[in-house]
């Protein structure tokens, strides 16, 4: 085995000075109507202060316990509680007996509730997608990415790409969040894990933004790179002990697709360009995880009023009906192949070939 790496350092600044972390903590308290706390806030934002100066990243925590390299080691509480979901959703999955489970995901940063004040194309054909799914007799679960932007505290932490020190450092599901002494906290992701875990299939919609994907998907997919090839333990690590990862990586791993054998559909919208590279990267990326596309009509790029106002793309779409049709088919498509799955009878053609080059 080759000697592992000298892991490299140099990049990360030092900790903020004590006035710079009170004049950012209390950015969050503008608002006039605090003022009258302001001593209370004083206090907390001491407490505050010293949890970033003393790195506490996850203050609870309890044994890891059997099952783990180190039943000793002391894991996060909340990383805890999102790995037994994660597994109870997979155990959901694998059940003949449960009901099937199509996650159906808009993917736009738009709606009504926030600043554009207006409903974005990508959920009324995540709304199409449903009434297949539902009219099909399968569970249909609505991931709606645009809360990002009009839900208070909902947030995707980005990812801070663990895998490319060593693919066993980036932990499934992952365990950079929440970082208390950072104020990192309320991630969406270990929930989203969950319905990722839980389904049978999935259908992504998606615009296009300045040529590629929404930024609420691209922050989704990245923080699902700990679901192909990611470390179910992070007691092997030490935590996020760099070393250990590389040491373990170079020892050999075997890079285990969390989410494969799920069928997919995707459908991409735009107004100008873009559409065909991006459902090309859906397609690359679902495919790279394992997950099986529901046929040829199961992808489909559109634009949506070519390079006509943003003002009447909704009144355009209203008169697309072959494309409204072509949404429903890929939802018929992804209902499809999910039946054969189940049944047995739609295997993945690749499963069980050798890959030449791990991970």
């Amino acid at each position: 085995m080759a000697s592992t790496p000298v892991v490299r350092k140099g990049e990360a600044p030092p900790k903020l000075e004590r006035d710079e972390f009170r004049r950012r903590f209390m950015q969050s308290y503008a608002d006039p109507a605090f003022q009258a706390e302001s001593a209370s806030l004083a206090r907390i934002e001491v407490i505050a202060w010293e949890a970033y100066r003393e790195g506490r990243k996850a203050p609870v925590t309890r044994k890891a316990g059997p099952g783990y390299a180190d039943p000793d080691y002391e894991l996060s509480v909340d990383w805890l509680a999102a790995r037994e979901r994660i597994e109870a959703a997979a155990r959901r999955q694998a059940d003949p007996a449960a009901p099937a489970r199509v996650l159906v995901i808009s993917c736009a940063a738009r709606n009504d509730g926030s600043c554009p004040g207006e409903n974005s194309k990508s959920f009324r054909l995540a709304g199409l997608a449903r009434e297949v799914v539902e009219g099909a007799g399968m569970q249909a679960d609505y991931l709606d990415l645009s809360l990002l932007t009009s839900e208070y505290g909902k947030r995707i932490h980005p990812c801070k790409a663990c895998v490319s020190t060593a693919m066993p450092l980036c932990h499934w599901p992952c365990s950079c969040y929440p970082n208390y002494s950072l104020n990192q906290v309320q991630d969406w992701m270990n929930e989203i894990y969950e319905r990722w875990s839980a389904a049978h299939g999935v259908i992504i919609v998606s615009p296009v933004y300045w040529y590629q994907w929404a930024s609420p998907l691209k922050l989704m997919a990245d923080r699902l790179v700990c679901a192909d090839g990611g470390n179910p333990d992070p007691t092997s690590t030490g935590g996020k002990k760099p070393e250990k990862a590389k040491a373990i990586e170079l020892a050999g791993w075997d890079y285990p697709k969390h989410l494969a054998g799920r069928a997919y559909g995707a459908v991409v919208h735009g107004d100008v360009a873009g559409i065909e590279g991006s459902r090309r990267a859906l397609d690359d990326w679902l495919g790279w995880m394992g997950l099986i596309p529901a046929g040829a009509q199961a992808g489909l790029d559109r634009y949506i009023g070519y390079y006509e106002p943003y003002a009447t793309s909704h009144d355009t779409l209203d008169r697309d009906l072959p494309m409204q049709e072509e949404t429903r088919n890929i939802a018929r498509a992804v209902v499809r192949a999910v039946t054969l799955l189940r049944g047995g009878q739609l295997k993945q053609p690749d499963a069980g070939l050798e890959e030449p080059r791990k991970k």
